[in-house]
């Protein structure tokens, strides 16, 4: 904004000063004078020039000397004006000093916006030069004290109108930061959301799976897994990415692995028919990939044969991808939500993405999946940055035209605020002034006092509107610029022709703010046009009388150019505000804060990975290297123990989040339900009444059972007991492994966190271990 309105000060006093220059010598009393005259002016002009072209090209000098020598430029243009003056002489020369400099002092208050003080010493200037005008042209008279407060308090009111309209914008900056701040840590947030469900699709393809497989030692060959181990960990230490750009989802769909429980017979053999390629967006062909990869997992597990179709298609905008079985099938509703291979791998993936993953299947007539996705496809606003680029960008376009939209509204609100107060203040200082001074020249006087009383009003209801937050309406903003056109109208036609414009004519420069600050939401032209009917009832008024000679027609267009130019040139300057430059600062402010929003996701994406994979460290990571690298073996019974009890820890990590009513139940049945595929046989109660536990304490409740459950060969009995000041979870584990060497159980009565203290006791093979967490005092509501 700064800029704009240096360019705009900058050609707006070069106008002034060249034109009125040019008329000050049309309206000049003595035609020997000019070549005088013109040697000062035609400096000034070219003062002016300067200024006009550091704009362009900056000069080749430091900063600091260029804005002394711009500076020094600018106050010369005002002491040659001044000494313009007596040089000229007549009323044509006095009316254009007062005009040039009056303007200049106003510009200049916004060519030296963001240094006051350079501004200030120019309008001190600007008034000392007048003033000097003044003395050499009348050394026996004083110079009009009244004239040059005028030029004070103009460049005052200029300062004023530039203070106003920069706290309106920069309180529409703090309130799109504010809304930039909410909105990215909503997206953040999100993204996060995407991330850890991404996680935990691919912990439950990768790691879980292969542990649960390996504790249950039902499988012939282990030949696979040495392999398949190190691809697990390849998956779970891999800091997710930002992928970008497109894939061919049918070469992806051709790598899909077919065998991942073992060779030979037991690999599912696909039969595919894609019609490639198949460019679509990375992140629904990653989410695509990886759920067919599931899918052809789920085959080989729980269809029980060894061959599935696979098909691809494109349709229309987008893909289709379909993998088929002839196999046992199930009842989709009738899987439990915990179960995390269809919901959470398949369905889930491709809902983050804006997809839609469908299965039908029923028991004997086998199952098909089918994933579809098309580029018309909204996602949910996740803020997942693998998506970001290929997605349809509404919601983020919504964004920044919202951000456009409060930028523009303040600096409308703020250009309003500042045409009210030069209204008022030009009105009640000096037009009060000037229609006190000359009631006796007025035919009628009660007109122009009249008059002068409607301007007020409008003042008053248009200010009432505007301070109340809102827009004027319709209906007043008609009145009132009807009301305004009367009041040029009555002080045109209520005043002599040759005072029009003139030190009586109180009306002919406020008339103009008044209808900007009524117009400043409309369009230039529509300003324009009611600021040439100001003008055009002023002529015929003047030309009513008769033709005016050459003088008085320079100094009528000296006054036109000083009051009117002035104002119409606001009006160009507030449209190109609103309608360019405040559009270019909205979308470079959204353009900025999208950049902060990827770097902030970027870092919580890494620091969250990095979290959850030292989570995994401890247990999950040595148990997969050594299944990797052969250390391990499958065959052995303790190590089929230790992956039950991390296949167990992973399912209650899924569990966290269901929204269920109970999460500590839910999240027990997760356990219990790893426990049951091994073939023991769980039973669980429950005691009281269930309350929220924090999900910390939950982990921590959760666990010693979780590891009974994976060490224990037959029965177990697990009992939740809810009470007003605690929560206790114990287990009892019948015919059960030594646990306490892998030094997975706690010891007895060590306290894991300092709020959950276990108890365990053993007695023979049977495992008794209890959890109990006592409730704060003061409780309150927990977060689940």
């Amino acid at each position: 904004m700064a800029s704009t309105l240096e360019r705009y000060g900058v050609w707006l006093r070069s106008t002034v000063v060249c034109s009125c220059g040019a008329l000050g010598v049309v309206a000049s009393a003595d035609g020997a004078n000019i070549p005088s005259a013109l040697a000062l002016l035609v400096p000034a002009f070219l003062a002016c020039g300067v200024h006009l072209y550091a704009l362009r090209c900056p000069l080749p000098l430091t900063p600091q000397t260029t804005l002394w020598i711009l500076w020094t430029l600018d106050a010369a243009v005002l002491v040659l004006t001044g000494l313009s003056q007596p040089v000229l002489g007549g009323h044509g020369a006095d009316v254009m000093v007062a005009a040039i400099i009056g303007n200049c002092v106003i510009t200049f208050q916004h060519e030296w916006a963001t240094r006051p003080v350079a501004g200030a010493a120019l309008a001190v200037t600007g008034t000392a030069a007048c003033a000097l005008g003044d003395i050499l042209s009348s050394p026996v008279h004083s110079p009009e004290l009244a004239d040059l407060v005028r030029i004070l308090v103009l460049a005052g009111l200029s300062r004023a109108a530039y203070l106003v309209v920069r706290a309106r914008a920069r309180a529409a900056d703090r309130s799109a930061a504010l809304r930039a701040a909410a909105r990215r840590e909503a997206e953040v947030a999100a993204a996060r959301r995407a991330t850890e469900r991404e996680y935990l699709a691919t912990l439950h393809d990768t790691a879980s799976a292969t542990l649960l497989m390996v504790s249950q030692g039902d499988a012939r060959d282990w030949s696979w897994l040495p392999q398949r181990a190190r691809q697990d960990l390849q998956a779970l230490s891999a800091v997710p990415g930002f992928e970008m750009g497109r894939v061919d989802l049918a070469e992806l769909l051709r790598c899909v692995p077919v065998g991942p429980w073992g060779e030979g017979q037991d690999a599912v053999q696909l039969k595919t028919h894609i019609d490639g390629p198949l460019a679509i967006p990375s992140g629904p062909g990653l989410a695509i990939f990886n759920g067919v990869r599931e899918a052809v997992t789920n085959v080989s597990r729980h269809a029980g044969v060894r061959e599935a179709e696979l098909r691809a298609w494109p349709e229309g905008d987008g893909v289709v991808v379909e993998l088929s079985d002839a196999g046992c099938g199930f009842h989709p509703e009738s899987v439990p939500a915990r179960r995390r291979g269809v919901s959470g791998s398949v369905i889930g993936r491709m809902h983050a993405v804006g997809g839609s993953a469908t299965v039908i299947s029923r028991p004997g007539t086998g199952t098909r999946v089918r994933w579809r996705w098309h580029a018309k496809a909204s996602p949910p606003s996740t803020g997942h940055e693998a998506q970001a680029a290929d997605v349809p960008q509404s919601a983020r376009a919504r964004a920044h035209i919202a951000v456009v939209r409060l930028v523009r509204r303040q600096l409308l609100h703020g250009a309003q605020l500042a045409a009210l107060l030069i209204c008022l203040l030009s009105q009640f200082v000096f037009s009060l002034q000037q229609i006190t001074a000359h009631q006796s020249v007025y035919q009628p006087a009660w007109a122009q006092t009249a008059a002068f009383v409607c301007l007020a009003a409008v003042a008053l209801i248009g200010g009432g509107c505007l301070l109340r937050g809102g827009q004027i309406p319709p209906r007043v903003r008609a009145w009132s610029l009807g009301s305004v056109l009367t009041v040029s109208a009555v002080c045109a036609f209520t005043l002599s022709p040759e005072r029009l414009a003139g030190p009586a004519d109180w009306a002919f420069g406020l008339v103009g703010w008044y209808v900007l600050f009524l117009l400043a939401d409309q369009p230039v032209r529509v300003f324009a046009g009611f600021l040439g009917a100001h003008l055009g009832l002023n002529a015929i008024a003047v030309f009513l009388s008769g033709a005016p000679t050459a003088a008085e027609s320079a100094v009528m267009g000296i006054a036109a150019i000083t009051n009117c130019g002035l104002q119409l040139s606001v009006g160009v300057l507030l449209t190109r505000l609103l309608h360019s430059t405040a559009p270019a600062a909205g979308i470079e402010a959204a353009l900025e804060e999208e950049l902060r929003t990827r770097e902030r996701i970027r870092e919580d994406m890494q620091r969250d990975h990095k979290e959850r994979y030292r989570a995994l460290t401890a247990t999950t990571v040595p148990l997969l290297m050594g299944l990797g690298h052969g250390v391990l073996s499958p065959h052995d019974e303790e190590v089929r123990l230790r992956c039950g009890v991390e296949a167990a820890r992973m399912r209650r990590l899924f569990a966290e989040s269901d929204a269920v009513a109970d999460p500590l139940l839910n999240e027990l049945r997760a356990c219990a339900e790893v426990a049951e595929h091994q073939g023991v046989t769980v039973s669980l109660a429950v005691r009281g009444q269930p309350s929220a536990v924090p999900v910390g304490v939950r982990r921590e409740l959760i666990d010693p059972v979780a590891v009974t459950l994976g060490h224990t060969r037959s029965t177990a009995r697990v009992t939740v007991v809810w009470t007003s000041r605690a929560v206790r979870v114990s287990v009892v584990g019948v015919d059960c492994a030594d646990g306490r060497a892998t030094g997975e159980a706690a010891p007895h009565g060590r306290a894991t966190d300092g709020m959950v203290s276990v108890v365990r006791t053993t007695r023979g093979g049977s495992v008794w271990v209890e959890a109990n967490w006592s409730k704060p005092a003061a409780s309150g509501s927990c977060l689940t």
